[in-house]
């Protein structure tokens, strides 16, 4: 067993190796699937507490839609307080952070308080969505099954993009807009040896979810079709609304940025109460929201409840995901899209009842464009309203309008989307560069010379002979269990060879050799990890260690130099480019 995970790890270290990728992500293609599903019961059972059977929280009394939000934030606040603040942070905020500050180690610690925490908010009424919950725990577990194998951290990043991409398509049964939302915004690039993996687990999660969920759709909708190529300029409109609302959605967000510093107490409350205060006038914002999103695509909702809707979901929502509650974001950009659309859908309609579509129409629509806007993941968001709603003919109209609602946000009005502003005002950087992103992906066992040895800072006579012979490239010098310079094997051979030999003892201090400064990083590290702990430690060179199962001393294996990973990064980078 120990020979087959050794040969795993080394098959890992490149990255184009499909078949032990894939092989990984199928098995642990359920889990997501299974905890989208335990999710979601949890959320239904606890909703039964204060009376809700189903029918969202309209029913509820005025009173309780005042309190329920506002207690249910308090109390999650309090109980979050109890954590450490590295412990609170859920999301694809984390996630992101973690790979690549971390290399993709996702702690459990913040996975189960997404599950419990996220279950607890939306139970009691915080303005959010139950499917983006499922993505950090996905991703989290697959990150654990790597760090529990000690597999190579290069591999994190795949292995998480298959636990993300497995709880999206779960919730919505939507695997292959899953795939691409992994690329897309965790991963950030397109390469076609990354689909493979992450294709079997978003298949295997979906499988999992439909056939346990007794294969219900998730929503049921008419025939849609679109009339006539003339209504491209009112799907136009219907972009640029959307766009606007993500603007709105993100900006209101920034503005809340000063609740940061605030105790999480504080800052769940005043979430919890702009909730509750909202919910009296439109009590459709509370909770996940799927019965209010299948009115809105069914035509079922009044227009100024649809207006009124869109207002007060995207300014509880906004202030929610500042305050750090950890509910999803994909739900409410998708209901705030689909009201959107239904109401330029119903105007439209009255205006031009022989011209234009059905209002439903425009409502599954402005769905992926408020969420391609939102997140900024455009193919993502027409692959998922294909997939929802298995409507392939509405595609070249959903495509134009997620793409303007897309450059409405980004280039009309020059916003990231929501997590990348939240990790700029975080002050966390997530380089997206191509050299940024190769750093990451390759271990760092690809540029390491492994011809080096260790020894003493006082050689002695004894210890010269096998020197000679093995005529090692790097010596690693070391004193008292103290690793203190890396000097060239070449040029110490050298002074060996003048070596008079009057002495027992040949002193490498007054050699005239010149010293590399070094630090060490595991042999699981990234080029990338390696080229930061240089960076920060101000070292020319870094050497990777494993830790001895039996005496847990660090075993030398080899040297990367900054010039050797350099070197190696630009090859790496012209090969593509050519």
């Amino acid at each position: 067993m120990c020979q087959l995970l050794s040969h795993l790890r080394l098959r890992l270290i490149n990255y184009e190796s499909v078949l032990p990728y894939s092989m990984l992500g199928v098995a642990g293609g359920a889990a997501p699937g299974l905890i989208i599903l335990a999710f979601e019961r949890a959320i239904r059972e606890m909703s039964l507490l204060w009376g809700d059977t189903g029918d969202g929280f309209e029913g509820l009394p005025m009173w309780m839609l005042l309190l329920l939000p506002t207690l249910g934030a308090i109390t999650l606040g309090a109980l979050c307080a109890l954590l450490a603040p590295a412990d609170r942070e859920t999301g694809i905020v984390r996630v992101l952070s973690r790979m690549h500050s971390h290399c993709g180690a996702l702690p459990l610690r913040n996975a189960v308080l997404q599950c419990v925490g996220g279950t607890f908010s939306l139970a009691t009424g915080q303005s959010g969505g139950r499917k983006g919950p499922g993505m950090h725990p996905g991703g989290a577990i697959y990150s654990f099954f790597g760090q529990w194998l000690r597999l190579p951290n290069n591999s994190l990043r795949t292995l998480i993009a298959c636990g993300t991409a497995g709880g999206i398509a779960a919730a919505f049964n939507t695997p292959l807009a899953a795939v691409l939302f992994a690329m897309e915004v965790i991963v950030a690039e397109y390469t076609v040896i990354s689909f493979i993996p992450v294709l079997l687990p978003a298949v295997s999660a979906s499988a999992v979810s439909h056939s346990l969920a007794s294969g219900a759709s998730l929503f049921e909708l008419p025939a849609l079709q679109l009339n006539s190529l003339l209504e491209f300029p009112y799907l136009i409109l219907l972009g640029l609304c959307c766009g606007i609302s993500a603007f709105l959605f993100i900006r209101i967000s920034s503005l809340c940025a000063r609740l940061s510093d605030d105790p999480i107490v504080l800052r769940f409350s005043a979430a919890g109460l702009v909730t509750g205060c909202l919910a009296l006038a439109v009590p459709e914002i509370l909770g996940v929201g799927d019965d209010t999103l299948e009115r809105a695509l069914q035509g079922k909702l009044a227009l100024w409840t649809l207006v009124s809707i869109v207002l007060c979901k995207l300014f509880s929502r906004a202030v929610s995901i500042r305050a750090g509650m950890p509910v999803g974001i994909i739900g409410p950009s998708l209901l705030i899209g689909a009201c959107l659309g239904a109401v330029l859908g119903e105007v439209g309609f009255a205006l031009q009842p022989e011209l234009a579509s059905d209002p439903p129409l425009y409502a599954v629509i402005g769905m992926g464009a408020a969420m391609a806007a939102i997140l900024n993941a455009p193919l993502a968001a027409v692959l998922a309203i294909v997939e929802m709603t298995q409507h392939l003919n509405i595609s070249m109209a959903a495509m134009l309008a997620i793409v303007t609602a897309t450059l409405t946000n980004i280039g009309l009005f020059g916003q990231r989307s929501a997590h990348q502003t939240l990790l700029h005002q975080l002050q966390r950087t997530v380089p997206q560069e191509p050299l940024n992103q190769m750093l990451h992906r390759i271990n760092v066992r690809a540029t390491m010379d492994s011809r080096v040895v260790r020894v003493p800072v006082l050689l002695q006579r004894r210890g010269m002979h096998p020197l000679l012979e093995r005529r090692p490239t790097w010596c690693l010098v070391a004193q008292d269990g103290t690793d203190l310079s890396l000097i060239s094997g070449k040029e110490l051979l050298q002074c060996l060879d003048q070596f008079s030999g009057k002495s027992e003892a040949f002193d490498l201090t007054s050699a005239p050799i010149r010293r590399w400064t070094v630090a060490h990083v595991p042999i699981q590290a990234t080029l990338h990890q390696a080229m930061d702990t240089m960076r920060d430690n101000a070292v020319e060179a870094v050497y990777g260690y494993a830790r001895s199962p039996r005496t847990g001393k660090r075993i030398l294996h080899g040297i990367n130099t900054r010039e050797a990973v350099e070197t190696f990064a630009w090859s790496q980078m012209l090969r593509e480019d050519s």
